[in-house]
């Protein structure tokens, strides 16, 4: 593996993404957020779609009053990305399935050098 450039550090702000592509063929999908990087294998568990292509969705908490009643949701600052074939949902910062905490995509490392934002794939 070897480091692959993505964006310079001043044109990657919280909320971007990019995908790259490795020697092999391989995508990756590079993602910043609160001053974190995430990169994961771009390719789905379910059937193989652009996994880290879809929409990034705040995770959806319940709310439960006394007695553990039902009193309506929120949105929690958990991030998920949703593959865009199926809707699988994706934890940013794990990678792990929603649905299914055993799946998990692969990850990467993430580097920041000299102002700029490289991943080893």
């Amino acid at each position: 593996m070897r480091e692959l450039f993505v964006a310079r550090k001043s044109e990657f702000n919280s909320g971007d993404r990019r995908i790259v592509v490795n020697d092999h063929g391989r995508e990756v999908g590079v993602f910043s957020q609160d001053e974190g990087y995430y990169a994961y294998s771009n390719y789905c568990l379910h059937s193989g779609g652009p996994a880290c292509e879809g929409l990034m969705i705040n995770r959806v908490q319940e709310v439960l009053g006394p007695g553990k009643i039902f009193e309506g949701e929120i949105f929690s600052d958990d991030v998920h990305f949703v593959c865009p074939w199926h809707g699988f949902e994706y934890d940013l910062k794990t990678g792990e399935c929603v649905g299914n905490r055993q799946l998990k995509l692969r990850k990467y490392d993430v580097i920041e050098r000299d102002g700029d934002i490289y991943v080893v794939a």
